[in-house]
């Protein structure tokens, strides 16, 4: 593989075993082989870093929010080690440049696709934990998620999922409508939202607002979708 010193460069990460870089950076349609004759490409790294991604994560955010319970520590982790943050960091660094293919997937532009460069940032952190341990994983990751997670943490990486939800109407001729409710006292009540697409009820969502509830509607149904 060419330009790996480039790779280490920006990863600030020097390899003993290159060829964990080279499979790291290796999509699938490239049909590579290893050295071994086994296949060659990043879905087993990826394997592995995800899993160190989410330790790491996850012990940042504990160290950073004491106070923080469970199910906030997890809502916001999964904010952070998600497809979408992951293509922001992997195109931050500029990382897609590098990744193989093979030409149907070169046509297609599949270096760029959000759940391939997602999956290279993942193979990569797994590759560094394989060829240096998980101190240098770790200070991968410490170093180049920090923002990312300070902007979860301050509520910045919240998901506008009515928009999302809007934007596939628009591509679909779906249409969209949110049937709202509330109860309770007036200092304290509840909204509920039932979210129907093309008049079949398709979401549910609660919350402190109508918009927080309609918000929630929607992300049930992009959950699903």
């Amino acid at each position: 593989m060419e330009r790996i010193i480039e790779i280490e460069n920006i990863i600030d990460y020097h390899f003993s075993n290159e060829e964990l870089l080279r499979e790291a950076f290796t999509h699938s349609s490239k049909g590579e082989l290893n050295s071994q004759g086994n296949r060659l490409d990043y879905e087993r790294l990826e394997f592995v870093g995800d899993a160190m991604l989410d330790a790491i994560i996850g012990a940042m955010l504990y160290l950073k929010l004491p106070s923080g319970r469970e199910g906030e520590l997890s809502k916001l982790r999964a904010q952070i080690v998600c497809e979408e943050s992951l293509d922001i960091i992997g195109k931050g660094l500029g990382l897609n440049e590098f990744i193989l293919v093979g030409e149907g997937e070169e046509r297609a532009s599949g270096r760029n696709k959000p759940s391939v460069v997602s999956d290279v940032v993942e193979a990569t952190i797994g590759a560094i934990y394989l060829d240096g341990g998980f101190d240098e994983a770790k200070y991968f990751v410490e170093r180049v998620f920090s923002t990312l997670v300070e902007d979860a943490i301050e509520g910045k990486l919240f998901r506008d999922y009515k928009t999302k939800l809007q934007e596939l109407a628009q591509k679909n001729n779906w249409h969209i409508e949110y049937r709202d409710d509330e109860e309770g006292p007036d200092h304290d009540k509840t909204f509920f939202s039932h979210l129907y697409i093309n008049g079949k009820e398709k979401g549910y969502g609660i919350g402190k607002n109508k918009k927080a509830a309609e918000q929630s509607a929607a992300e049930s149904f992009l959950g699903k979708a």
